[in-house]
């Protein structure tokens, strides 16, 4: 049972290239989210309602599936979240934002069986469904990085909204005084003003309240100029805000310096699988660049997950090379003359030391006793300074 659930959870997460069945699951989901929501859209129109039967049909196949996906979903809760027990993984699961996703995609559908009145209300909550389609990233969560980006620049933006309020509020109020003798009607008092004002700030410009003096059109020109340049400032911060984001990876504190790098590949039972960047720990002065995965290359962010297969390339940001030490690699052939020798038995000078044994798949810590074999690579340490 615990191999099928492993193989389930596999095939319903999102990431696995050469996992063919995981790869056409995904396929397979994309094509019943854009079946269902063009059900939806479709029902709309009378023109089609001799179809009704057929839109139907889609419509409860489509939430039937949703339906067996989430309750997978929950039964595979406890390996999304490793570190949790199974109770506390279910819950995490249910309140998570894609886990309300998933919940709401389906169970409006529900909601008139078991409550009749207002199935029409309830129909409302169908359009939520559309949000699965960030789910549908199997090389990297863009929904991750705007959502990170939105989370470094809040304080800009909370200043430029508030900055735009402040500014339409004063606006409302400018044209009450213009505008309220000659269209009463309309400008009833300061507040009158706030729909024209943020249709005109926004530059949306609906038309159905506008000014008819002077005065009123000579405000309504500047402000339609300032409006363009409220709208800008957030654009421009959020533009910034990607532009850093995507730039992190190639500068480090403004100066260029050379970094050693390693690639660690993640295994079975590699501590930080399934784990969350923002989760791991890593030593003071390492950084993890990129990961590679099935031949992507994926700058990580806080959310990014790390599976199986994964090669983490990792960057010392305190390298120096003036150091004289050196690490090398000794493969071990059949005539080497070390084989079936003891380590405290070789021929090796003082300032090299055998570090470790790659034996097979395993890796072995050598002590004075421990016999060369062949096949073995051997890492060697040495000291060039001596």
């Amino acid at each position: 049972m615990k191999d099928l659930k492993k193989k389930i959870f596999n095939v319903i997460s999102i990431g696995n290239k050469d996992d063919f069945i995981s790869k056409a699951f995904d396929y397979f989901i994309v094509i019943i989210i854009f079946l269902n929501l063009s059900e939806t859209f479709l029902t709309t129109f009378e023109e089609l309602s001799s179809y009704q039967h057929i839109l139907d049909i889609i419509e409860h196949v489509t939430i039937y599936i949703f339906t067996i996906e989430y309750i997978l979903r929950l039964w595979t809760s406890d390996l999304l979240y490793p570190k949790l027990s199974r109770g506390k993984a279910l819950i995490k699961f249910i309140f998570s934002f894609y886990g309300l996703i998933d919940f709401f995609a389906f169970f409006p559908f529900y909601l008139p069986i078991m409550f009749p009145a207002g199935v029409v209300a309830f129909r409302m909550f169908r359009v939520i469904r559309i949000f699965r389609l960030f789910k549908i990233n199997s090389q990297y969560d863009a929904f991750n990085v705007i959502t990170d980006v939105l989370k470094e620049k809040k304080n800009q933006l909370l200043s430029s909204c508030a900055l735009i309020i402040i500014f339409m509020l004063a606006a409302s109020l400018c044209m009450y005084s213009l505008e309220n003798e000659a269209q009463p009607e309309n400008f009833k008092n300061a507040f009158s003003g706030i729909w024209w004002a943020v249709s005109t700030l926004l530059t949306v410009g609906y038309g159905d309240i506008y000014p008819v003096t002077f005065w009123g059109q000579a405000m309504a020109i500047i402000l339609a100029f300032l409006g363009v340049g409220m709208v800008a400032i957030p654009t421009g911060i959020i533009s910034a805000g990607f532009v850093e984001h995507y730039t992190k990876a190639k500068s480090y504190n403004g100066a260029e310096r050379p970094l050693q790098f390693v690639v660690s590949k993640v295994t079975l039972n590699h501590p930080w699988k399934d784990m969350k960047f923002k989760d791991i720990i890593l030593p003071p002065g390492v950084i993890l660049s990129v990961i590679l995965r099935h031949g992507e290359v994926i700058i990580p962010t806080d959310n990014t997950v790390i599976y199986e297969e994964d090669k983490l390339v990792l960057g010392s940001s305190d390298y120096t090379d003036d150091q004289d030490i050196s690490l090398a690699r000794i493969d071990i052939g059949t005539e080497n003359p070390w084989i079936g020798k003891r380590v405290k038995d070789l021929d090796i000078s003082k300032s090299e030391m055998l570090l470790m044994i790659k034996r097979n798949k395993n890796t072995i810590v050598p002590n004075g006793s421990t016999i060369i074999k062949e096949n073995d690579g051997i890492i060697m340490f040495s000291n060039m300074s001596e």
